[in-house]
């Protein structure tokens, strides 16, 4: 069943660039929490009570026009619509795979572009939602990182992935695996989180949310004790230098510390924590990556992903075909690591993240 609180009256305003301009001076309502509305309605001189309408209008309801709220006085209304200005906005393109994944291209409140793929899967449905514009992490498998870091995206940026996604009503999980890395815009992911899986909120369960790190040690804790969600770790080489040589963040977050800290949480119950596993033939799928992985995972209950590489514009690597991928699975599954092979979506329409937006931003700077 989809989560709750998703209804088809959300309202939302297509922006322009001038629209946007316009709108800058204003603040965005959409994005705080239940304290952060009291505090506004107090400034405002309005009831206390109406903090709780404003939740209902912004989070149940996902309207966030003040003039709409029709159970606030129209002074009140008049009030926020002078203040607050909108930030949902849908779409401004969509490509479909013949497998069913779409990916949606939207366009932030700074001019870049960001995207979210959905993926249904009978009667499952994910949604992977971008948490930056761009990346500063610079894997060398990965198209946004060639964009570098454009901006930290809002929690009403992230949300409004979910919010004006035409299948939103379909949703049943949620992963922050699109662009960006969510511990490097930590309290922005925090914030749409806390709204997400809040009672006042969205009302999903935290176990039908999976956020992903390449491995932000220094964020990490933090991460792990303020939410409830899976976390799933891009670990892609269990060797340090060979790592630092597809991702630069090995160098300032040693892999080997991130396993450390995990190693002082419970993952056997609700919580779960996954290794996503690239593999590109030649470069990281021998048995000696086999016995460090088991060596690395030792003691951490866990799951390994192993995913074929999705080709990107003069990339060097190449996935290896299904012979190899079953005797990698296998052969980590008999070392008691339990292990999977993740279906490829949408390779037809590019939907490995940052190929629809690196396009659309090159477009913008010819």
């Amino acid at each position: 069943m989809p989560p709750k609180n998703l209804q088809k009256n959300a309202k939302f305003v297509a922006t322009t660039p001038d629209l946007q301009a316009t709108m800058s001076t204003k603040e965005i309502l959409y994005g705080k929490n239940p304290a952060e509305l009291a505090t506004i309605c107090a400034e405002l001189g309005m009831p206390r009570f109406a903090a709780g309408q404003l939740t209902r209008w912004l989070y149940q309801r996902h309207t966030e026009d003040p003039m709409l709220m029709s159970d606030l006085s129209k002074k009140n209304r008049e009030l926020l619509a002078n203040r607050f200005a909108p930030a949902l906005s849908a779409p401004i393109r969509v490509s479909e795979s013949k497998d069913g994944t779409k990916k949606y291209l939207y366009r932030t409140s700074q001019g870049c572009y960001v995207e979210s793929a959905y993926i249904p899967d009978g009667e499952r449905a994910t949604l992977c939602v971008s948490s930056q514009a761009g990346c500063r992490m610079g894997c060398k498998f990965c198209a946004t990182g060639r964009q570098g870091l454009q901006h930290n995206l809002s929690a009403a940026e992230i949300l409004n992935q979910i919010v004006s996604l035409p299948e939103r009503e379909r949703l049943t999980n949620l992963v922050f695996m699109g662009m960006g890395e969510p511990l490097d815009n930590l309290d922005e992911v925090l914030r749409a989180l806390e709204i997400i899986t809040s009672e006042w909120g969205f009302g999903w369960s935290p176990t039908r949310i999976t956020v992903s790190t390449a491995g932000v040690v220094s964020n990490l804790r933090r991460f792990l004790d303020e939410t409830k969600v899976h976390l799933a770790v891009s670990l892609h080489n269990p060797f340090r230098e060979e790592r630092k040589e597809i991702m630069p963040i090995e160098r300032a977050y040693p892999i080997h510390e991130l396993t450390e800290i995990l190693r002082d949480y419970d993952f056997t119950h609700q919580r779960r924590v996954s290794f996503e596993y690239i593999v590109m033939s030649g470069l990281n799928d021998s048995p000696r990556h086999i016995r460090e992985l088991s060596r690395l995972l030792d003691g951490i209950k866990c799951r390994i992903n192993l995913i074929r590489f999705h080709k990107i514009p003069d990339s060097p690597y190449f996935s290896p075909d299904d012979e190899a991928m079953i005797r990698f699975r296998d052969t980590l599954t008999a070392r008691g690591i339990q292990t999977t092979i993740r279906a490829s979506r949408g390779e037809d329409i590019q939907a490995a993240c940052g190929l629809l937006s690196t396009e659309n931003t090159t477009k913008k700077e010819a």
